[in-house]
């Protein structure tokens, strides 16, 4: 269930059974959000997909045994978040995040503390860089104020610098700090006060890690994936060339959201990727004016959900996908290479059936010989 413009909720609630299932499904071996949409959609339920996956890999080509997250593992996790004070929400849930919903590759669950309502309100990403100088600090939080004002939340990675300005400056409206690592091993260290503050208050703090996950520098980027999927748009104020703000832009970029930049001196080097970004057509970004007429239309519409993991309610029976032959597999996996390549062009290609193909696919995947570009794009792993 979401909240979209209107204050109307629809949507789903998961089972604690299911919620369990979930859990484990995307804590096995192999299994991120993409994976774990394809099993769901292929199998019906997560359980049903936990007892094919030891099989699934061993066709892939997998010769070790595949590690299946336990029932006992998942509810030591659900009890660290309950003493925590944390839930964890899943895709078609009330409190998940609606623009995250829509991204290919959502989490399917998201650890959640503080004032979930936020979730469900219009968000506004504001990032940038670490080592900010007074007049960024300064106009960020300008930004956030007015956009708090004006009814959006604003998310950010509760990093130094411009992140910190943003949260501080929406504390009394809301804001949303995406995490790296478990919600118990926040970065950096300095700004666990201001977590504390945010998680207490109007504002939310969400990670798709394992609780105890210590943050390294590939989580990053996984951050960044979030604080874009959540926003409406991103707002981009000093940012150095090859920083984790330009990774935040790409992705809204991707994902079809709108991106800001601030323009700045260009002998200042951590202005140098936010004029970049203005070249590449961001929206010059000036005053929050520029910001709120820019976003003013798209929370006009209700965003059109597109819900890719679903479950029954109630337990159902579902009759088990058509397993292929070895002649059908192989003739999927020639058609494979370590160029990527469209499933929609293997189906054609090979004129075998998207649910057989899908299902070697997910064989692959689960044994590690699978890479992802994307929504639809898979290639081989290179062999060494």
């Amino acid at each position: 269930m979401t909240l979209n413009v209107s204050g109307e909720r629809t949507g789903i609630a998961l089972t604690e059974r299911q919620r369990i299932a979930w859990l484990r499904l995307i804590r096995s071996d192999n299994v991120g959000p993409a994976t774990f949409r394809d099993l769901i959609n292929h199998f019906g339920t997560a359980e049903a997909a936990l007892d094919a996956l030891p099989d699934l890999s061993r066709r892939g080509g997998s010769d070790r045994a595949f590690r299946i997250a336990t029932a006992a593992d998942a509810e030591r996790e659900l009890e660290a978040a309950h003493r925590f004070g944390a839930v964890f929400v899943g895709i078609g849930e009330p409190d998940y995040p609606q623009a995250l919903r829509e991204i290919d590759g959502a989490p399917p669950l998201l650890a959640m503390k503080g004032n979930a309502r936020a979730a469900t309100r219009p968000s506004l990403g504001i990032v940038g860089s670490r080592n900010a100088s007074v007049s960024g600090a300064k106009f960020a939080a300008m930004i956030a104020r007015d956009a708090g004002a004006a009814g959006y939340v604003i998310t950010s990675g509760l990093a130094r610098g411009i992140d910190t300005a943003a949260h501080r400056a929406s504390l009394r409206t809301g804001t949303i700090a995406a995490l790296a690592g478990g919600l118990d091993q926040p970065y950096p260290p300095e700004n666990i006060g201001l977590l504390d503050e945010i998680t207490s208050g109007k504002g939310l703090a969400i990670s798709e890690m394992p609780f105890g996950w210590e943050p390294r520098a590939r989580d990053f980027p996984r951050r960044n994936r979030l604080i874009a999927g959540v926003s409406l748009g991103v707002t981009v104020v000093e940012a150095a060339n090859r920083s984790g703000s330009l990774i935040t832009a790409r992705y809204a970029a991707d994902f079809g959201r709108l991106v800001f930049a601030v323009p700045g001196s260009p002998l200042d080097p951590r202005c140098h990727g936010t004029n970049d970004l203005l070249k590449q057509g961001a929206t010059v970004t000036t005053s929050s004016a520029d910001v709120l007429e820019a976003l003013a239309p798209l929370t006009r519409h209700d965003l059109l959900t597109r819900l890719d993991i679903k479950e029954p309610t109630v337990e159902t029976t579902r009759t088990a996908p058509a397993t292929p032959d070895d002649s059908e597999r192989d003739r999927i996996i020639e058609a494979l290479g370590p160029t990527p390549v469209e499933i929609d062009d293997i189906i054609r290609h090979t004129a075998i059936s998207a649910s057989q193909v899908h299902l070697v696919l997910l064989e692959l995947d689960l044994a590690g010989q699978l890479c992802r570009h994307g929504a639809n794009l898979v290639s081989l792993v290179p062999k060494d």
